[in-house]
């Protein structure tokens, strides 16, 4: 079984006498058959961990396991894994057949199996009747499929992939996602990838591990760290555009912002008190225009603000909004507290300069500790209509 398993791994550097953690106690469990993304910022740790997995460094201490077997010392061709890299490499003066099998035949394999391996690879790939193909002939999808073939040949307990999609352009990055998502279910074998997109890992993985300054902020389902950010900086991360965030105080009644405040309950949220600094987050898409009020689950009162920008992406419109006095230029810096950015209908008629009032879905509305960036809750909780039982109450009286 293909189950993988780091144990307060930690990678150091010694960088002109100043030491570098670029690993900071790596805890993970990652299942047989799971697609894991490993994601974050330039120099967040992904491909480092990566790396001690691979057998390319060793961490400075802990523990990395592969299967039932510990593997933290052992070199990458005893570790049952196989790398594909951003780098397709290939062998230029060798053909497609050449390039897969080349592995196989530097371990002596016989040659009725080469070509069982060959043959099964490029037919999970889509590589059929290519085998002879230079590959200067080939397209840099084509390419890639061939070193990913380079790898199924070996029969890997587990594939890592390091930002193999980054060199191709947009339209055939998602194609390519496609295949990576067919091969996964064809294999059925773990697969760890890494990438600074995190599109990617939203649409390819079980499972995505957000790593910041060599640390693990966050491993969950895709929809889970979406929904439910453990912290600041996933809820930054992760979504795109990115997420709102407005600096607040909370009162008995309200949250109050510097240019709005939201009605709720307090009282009803652990971990909230009267006086506390918190940090609301709010998505694009939970913001609505007034005229659309009556549509939204638990909308916030009334917003006032000011149309800055207008970005139409297709299927929707990007709207910045202006809070406060609406007032801004090229050599003004805006605080985040006095902006929004809104998602909206691409039929909107709504135009730049235009003054109009927002709500937001108080259900969507995210609270972090201001101070320690931790979550809070996920949704302001609003106060009962006096006197009306809940759904819960209602049936327990039956």
């Amino acid at each position: 079984m293909a189950r993988v398993r780091l144990e307060h791994v930690t990678k150091r550097y010694d960088d002109q006498g100043d030491v570098v953690t670029a690993v900071d106690d790596m805890n993970l469990d990652i299942a047989h058959g799971e697609f894991i993304c490993f994601v974050g910022p330039s120099g967040c740790g992904k491909s480092t961990t990566m790396e001690t997995i691979a057998g390319l460094t060793i961490p400075t201490e802990g523990e990395i396991y592969i299967g039932d077997r510990e593997v933290t010392n052992l070199p990458p061709k005893d570790r049952g894994i196989a790398m594909v890299f951003q780098n397709i490499a290939l062998f230029p003066h060798m053909d497609v057949y050449d390039n897969i099998s080349f592995g196989l035949r530097l371990r002596d394999y016989p040659q009725d199996e080469i070509d069982r391996r060959v043959e099964r690879a490029a037919d999970i790939v889509q590589l059929e009747g290519m085998l002879n193909r230079m590959p200067e002939e080939m397209s840099g999808g084509q390419r890639q499929r061939v070193a990913i073939a380079r790898a199924i040949v070996r029969e890997p307990d587990v594939f890592l992939m390091d930002e193999p999609l980054a060199n191709l352009d947009a339209k055939l990055k998602v194609h390519m996602r496609t295949e990576l998502q067919r091969l996964h279910k064809e294999l059925d074998t773990t697969i760890i990838y890494v990438t600074h997109d995190q599109e990617e890992a939203m649409t390819l993985s079980d499972r995505i591990a957000v790593l910041d300054s060599g640390q693990l902020q966050q491993i969950d389902p895709p929809l889970t760290c979406y929904n439910e950010p453990d912290n600041l900086f996933v809820a930054g991360f992760i979504g795109s555009p990115s997420m709102n965030f407005v600096e607040g105080t909370v009162t008995e009644t309200t949250l109050e912002t510097p240019n709005f405040s939201l009605e709720f309950n307090p009282s009803s949220i652990e971990g909230v008190g009267v006086g506390d600094n918190v940090t609301l987050g709010i998505r694009p898409e939970d913001i609505y225009p007034g005229d659309l009020q009556s549509e939204v689950p638990d909308p916030s009162g009334m917003i006032t603000a000011t149309t800055d920008i207008l970005e139409p992406m297709g299927d929707e419109i990007f709207a910045y909004l202006l809070l406060g006095d609406g007032e801004t230029s090229m050599s003004q810096e805006l605080a985040t507290n006095d902006q929004l950015l809104m998602s909206i209908d691409p039929d909107s008629d709504l135009e730049e300069d235009e003054e109009l009032g927002v709500v937001i879905d108080r259900r969507n509305v995210h609270l972090f500790d201001s101070a320690t960036g931790e979550a809070i809750v996920h949704d302001l909780i609003p106060y009962e209509a006096e006197g009306t039982a809940s759904s819960s109450e209602v049936e327990s009286d039956d």
